[in-house]
């Protein structure tokens, strides 16, 4: 049993299942920051911060498509590079620009949402993902 948890030859399969659950835990949790943003918009309220200096309303339609719509789209596994692009901006700007001065615990969410953004961008949506069952190319 110890000799199966230390070897570092995985399997294909337990890839694939971890890819699977970083997806769907990872952009759900996002979902979960985007959905009161849409709520928000819906409602018009458009008060929000204004890091790069876009606007309020331009930063939380922005910010609310990466998070609710973006999130969607890695939790389905449906153009999962490309949803990965605006996410892993939107939590490039909180961490380092937004709560750029503040300490590391403030932050450290959004690098980590960061990190695994960046994971998927490499990735992909993996076998179990709406880009391989439309797309497959292997």
């Amino acid at each position: 049993m110890i000799g199966l948890l230390l070897n570092s030859n995985l399997s294909k399969a337990p890839i694939d299942l971890a890819v699977l659950l970083l997806r769907l835990f990872s952009g759900g949790f996002m979902m979960t920051h985007g959905i009161p943003k849409v709520n928000k918009i819906l409602g018009g309220n458009f008060g929000f911060a204004d890091p790069l200096g876009l606007g309020p309303e331009t930063t939380l339609v922005l910010m609310a498509f990466a998070e609710a719509v973006c999130g969607l789209l890695v939790v389905l596994g449906l153009g999962t590079r490309w949803a990965t692009i605006p996410l892993i901006i939107a939590m490039g700007v909180a961490a380092l620009i937004h709560h750029g001065a503040d300490p590391f615990a403030t932050k450290e969410k959004a690098l980590l949402y960061l990190v695994i953004f960046l994971f998927l961008l490499l990735t992909g949506g993996g076998k179990y993902s709406l880009d391989r069952g439309l797309f497959r190319n292997d």
